[in-house]
């Protein structure tokens, strides 16, 4: 129901997962959207993801090891966490805040903060599903996610982190596998494969398929969807905004939605926004294995993240703090494939498909940006990191709660944008 409050039209810049769903819960009270995108659907980092709906994988980005392994990242362009050298100041800027939220305590209480917010996101992907009419691609269960390690040494690690879910509130359920175990429920499994863990109760999504379906629903249900509008300029008057594009072209509404990804600073800063969001560009292409596996895969030393999509195997990887703008780096694919060949077998990876790079906007304390800037009119979603897909449909349910007057989930609190 909409408030007295609320906007009669809304702008919806950025055709993601995280723009879509706070257009479909606009929709939801009653609101008129527009949405607009400087390419189309999902040409950020919607598309070519892991697709993972997974609370208990869905941890802070800062953990304490990082650091570390960030020093010898910047001299290794082969490793999974790849930081090029760089007088960026921007990018500066960034290294130096991550690296203040790297410390135990400072994780211990992102991991709280990621805990409270617990199956909720996923609950929101099951409002999509029902709605009128419903998003038809549907979320499928992870029955087990699995997760391998090609050492005991690495399994723990991984398992220190479940354990401190469980210490900050949060709730999974796992099971220790041996390498027959994992490798009888996925026989694409190779030797390098030591060890496993099952990880119950976990979900994931198509990600090309989901993003189709979910921008056909917003659509039906009378959203106006423009593509090839690249935002230059937000204008507020007081009253309404004015979303200026190039070659001329402007659109007036109530208030707008800027959820723009990696670049949402460009269009956020003069509005109170002063939060560096980096991109943090992932890299992933898809294989067809002689068996193809019916589980997602993820091996956490080497951070690799495998996803069954049908008729294909998409394996994704890389952490790369570059501009968000630069073309995709082949060594970052031979990186991804030199770091998973071990793991499989009856892969051949030179027969690689749908290879892709995409930047995922990260915040230093790996907190999203999420609600209303110094202006009531204009209001940001982004800087999930890696888990805008996870939080997506969670977040567009937070902002449009907030812009319609209504009270917003109570998690958004942690994620004031002006923080």
């Amino acid at each position: 129901m909409t408030s007295a409050t609320a906007p009669e039209h809304v702008v919806v810049v950025g055709a993601g997962i995280i723009g879509l769903s706070t257009a479909w819960y606009l929709q939801e009270h009653g609101i008129k959207v527009t949405v607009v995108d400087r390419s189309g659907v999902a040409s950020g980092s919607s598309w070519g993801n892991a697709g993972w709906l997974t609370p208990a994988l869905t941890l802070p980005l800062s953990e304490p090891s990082v650091l570390t392994y960030g020093l010898k990242a910047m001299l290794d362009p082969n490793s999974p966490l790849y930081i090029p050298f760089s007088t960026d100041p921007a990018l500066l800027r960034f290294l130096l805040g991550f690296a203040r939220n790297c410390t135990p305590g400072k994780w211990r209480a992102a991991m709280a903060v990621f805990a409270e917010i617990g199956r909720s996101g996923i609950d929101a992907f099951a409002e999509l599903a029902e709605g009128t009419p419903p998003v038809a691609e549907n979320t499928h269960p992870a029955d087990p996610f699995l997760t391998g390690f090609a050492s005991l040494q690495d399994r723990e690690a991984l398992v220190k982190e479940l354990h401190v879910i469980r210490e900050t509130g949060g709730t999974v359920d796992f099971t220790l596998m041996s390498a027959e175990e994992i490798r009888a429920l996925e026989p694409t499994l190779g030797r390098g494969v030591v060890a496993g863990v099952e990880i119950r109760n976990q979900r994931y999504i198509n990600p090309p398929a989901f993003m189709d379906s979910l921008a056909n629903t917003v659509v039906a249900r009378g959203a106006e969807l423009l593509t090839a509008f690249n935002v230059l300029d937000i204008r507020d008057d007081g009253r309404s905004v004015e979303v200026i594009g190039s070659e001329g072209r402007s659109l007036k509404a109530d208030a707008v939605v800027l959820a723009t990804g990696a670049w949402l600073g460009t269009l956020a800063r003069k509005f109170g926004v002063k939060r560096v969001v980096q991109a943090g560009r992932g890299y992933s292409f898809t294989v067809v294995p002689e068996s193809m596996p019916t589980h997602p895969i993820y091996f956490p030393a080497q951070r690799v993240a495998c996803t069954p999509l049908g008729d294909r195997f998409r394996v994704a990887g890389m952490m790369e703090f570059k501009d968000a703008d630069a073309p995709l780096d082949p060594r970052r694919i031979q990186a991804i494939v030199k770091a998973a060949s071990p793991m499989f077998t009856g892969i051949n990876w030179e027969d690689r498909a749908e290879e892709w790079v995409g930047s995922r906007p990260c915040t230093t304390d790996g907190f999203p940006l999420v609600g209303a800037t110094r202006s009531p009119r204009v209001h940001v979603a982004g800087g999930h990191g890696m888990w805008g897909v996870a939080l997506g449909p969670l977040t567009g349910k937070m902002v449009a709660a907030e812009l319609t007057g209504n009270t917003p989930p109570e998690i958004m609190r942690h994620f004031n944008p002006l923080r």
